[in-house]
């Protein structure tokens, strides 16, 4: 007699779910990023005088580009790209300061050119850096994680009270009072639920948000009717790239924050998920960042990373399945390629999208914490290098105007509060950790 076969189950992170619960589940990580992603080309448009219609081009792009990098991240190509985890990819915040100098400094060609040079420079470098995790350890990584989720926070503030402070309605009572009734139920679907709702809970408070919004009168979906059905810039909308060496040389810089960025929150993603990384895993994941910058340079996007309210959306709801942020990917396409699908999504209010976010922002801080309890603080200088690591990170934070009186090329670096925490750090565990010497 033949003995029975043996199948084994599959890890959570590669169980497919049925059809509904994958697209409620990839929704909900849509509406959890949307707005984080959208602000980039915002922000940059704004900063360099671009046209509103230009900026929805800016838009458009971005969720396409962001759409398949997350659909190549958590399905993978072969055995060169995607780290196959729940990973969703957005633009980063990173790159804002070094995209609106070089914007202002040589136009938006050069802009676009210094990301197609840090493409492949990303990609020919992504296997050598997966070769130096063992220099970002928990205490880097849970630092960087830490300071990405403390500085985000301002943004979901922005959302909720405004970000002109002598605006009239800044902080408005009822908008603070809808992004708390948010939070409140959050909190209640996780404290008094079971299963499934459990794992909805953001997804409930946005739909319970948008509701409330609409009867107080702050939801506007007049711009729906006059968005076209399917657009996507043409490849070079500004015209043939061009090359600054300056311009390449920042971005670059960027492109390695944004894997040490991207890094932590893989590994924080393995760690929620009971998921083993290898370097080669690392390797992919960090390629497809590569590749975000060679679309970005070629459809006018943006460069990506994994985005980080989304790992706390992975640590709150406990869902594991890469398949849930593949159908997110796939929304993230839909977004881009249908302008009107995107207006659905812009029309939400702020202090709607602003409540679950900073539910997530602050999950992330607290996964960064959560890191940094495998650290040991006892006869090391560990302590000393978290706290100056996000003493000088929170800076251009709580005081944006810090550096103002730098050179640009300094600015491009210590404006940045994740990038200062980064290069802080990693230099700092080098120090301390790394280096042999002897005192005396």
């Amino acid at each position: 007699m033949s003995s029975p076969v043996v199948v084994a189950e599959k890890h959570p992170v590669d169980q497919m779910l049925p059809f509904g619960r994958l697209a409620v589940l990839g929704l909900q990580h849509v509406l959890v990023m949307y707005a984080g992603c959208v602000a980039v080309p915002l922000i940059v448009g704004g900063a360099l005088g671009l046209s509103t219609d230009v900026i929805a081009i800016l838009v458009n792009a971005d969720l396409f580009v962001a759409g398949v990098i997350t659909i190549v991240q958590s399905l993978g190509v072969g055995k060169i790209l995607g780290v196959r985890l729940p990973i969703v990819a957005g633009a980063t915040f990173t790159a804002l300061s070094p995209m609106i100098l070089i914007g202002g400094t040589y136009g938006m060609p050069a802009v676009y050119g210094s990301m197609l040079a840090a493409g492949v420079f990303g990609i020919l470098i992504a296997k050598p850096f997966s070769r130096i995790i063992h220099l970002f350890p928990p205490l880097v990584t849970g630092t960087v994680i830490t300071v990405i989720g403390l500085s985000l926070i301002d943004a979901g503030a922005g959302l909720i009270a405004g970000n002109d402070e002598s605006d009239p309605g800044y902080g408005n009572l009822s908008h603070l009072a809808l992004a708390a009734s948010i939070i409140l139920l959050i909190v209640l679907i996780n404290r008094f639920a079971r299963g499934f709702l459990v794992s909805l809970a953001v997804l409930i408070g946005l739909v319970f948000g948008v509701v409330v919004a609409a009867l107080m009168g702050l939801v506007d979906f007049s711009a729906v009717g006059d968005a076209g059905w399917f657009g996507l810039a043409r490849p070079f909308y500004f015209g043939a790239p061009q090359f600054p060496v300056a311009a390449v040389i920042s971005m670059c810089v960027v492109m390695l924050v944004i894997y040490v960025e991207s890094t932590a929150d893989m590994l924080a993603v393995a760690q929620l998920t009971d998921k083993e990384l290898t370097a080669n895993d690392i390797a992919r994941g960090l390629a497809a960042d590569g590749v975000s910058g060679l679309l970005a340079g070629t459809f006018n996007s943006f460069l990506d990373t994994a985005f980080a309210q989304n790992v706390g959306l992975v640590q709150v709801t406990r869902v594991r399945s890469r398949y849930v942020v593949t159908a997110a990917g796939v929304i993230l396409v839909l977004l881009g390629l249908i302008p009107k699908l995107g207006e659905i999504i812009a029309a939400i209010p702020g202090p709607v999208i602003g409540g679950a976010a900073l539910v997530m922002f602050a999950t992330v801080t607290a996964v960064g914490i959560k890191s940094l309890r495998r650290v040991d603080f006892d006869g090391t200088n560990n302590l000393l290098i978290v706290a100056v690591a996000i003493g000088a990170g929170m800076v251009p934070v709580v005081a944006p105007a810090f550096y103002a009186k730098f050179p640009d090329e300094l600015q491009i670096i210590l404006g940045s509060s994740i990038t200062t925490t980064v290069v802080i750090v990693f230099l700092l565990n080098l120090l301390f950790n790394h280096l042999k010497w002897r005192r005396d």
